[in-house]
């Protein structure tokens, strides 16, 4: 198990998804990567285009936790995590990106 998604993605085909007051598994191609902004370290989850629902859901928590897998082995556990950011890309996918 990894202790923080560096630079380099981790990719996995599962993550729990725990937000305030829902927690989720989500299936498919999914990707866990730190990312330098201003100055700031964040990590950013993306997603399988899923359910429509989970980007209002996302945008409407605080905060969240995930569990990253890969063929049902571990791969990273975030820490508590402040939401900064919910969006699709042009393809569909759902990123959420935050910081401890």
């Amino acid at each position: 198990m990894t202790s923080f998604p560096g630079q380099r993605p981790m990719h996995g085909d599962m993550v729990q998804l725990t937000t305030d007051t829902t927690s989720v598994t989500i299936t498919g191609s999914i990707t866990s990567q730190g990312i330098l902004r201003d100055g700031r370290g964040f990590v950013e989850l993306t997603l399988p285009d899923a359910d429509p629902q989970q980007r209002r859901d996302l945008e409407r928590t605080t905060s969240y936790q995930y569990e990253l897998y890969r063929s049902s082995a571990l791969l990273y556990s975030s820490p508590r995590l402040i939401l900064s950011e919910a969006r699709r890309t042009k393809d569909g996918s759902l990123v959420v990106t935050g910081s401890p």
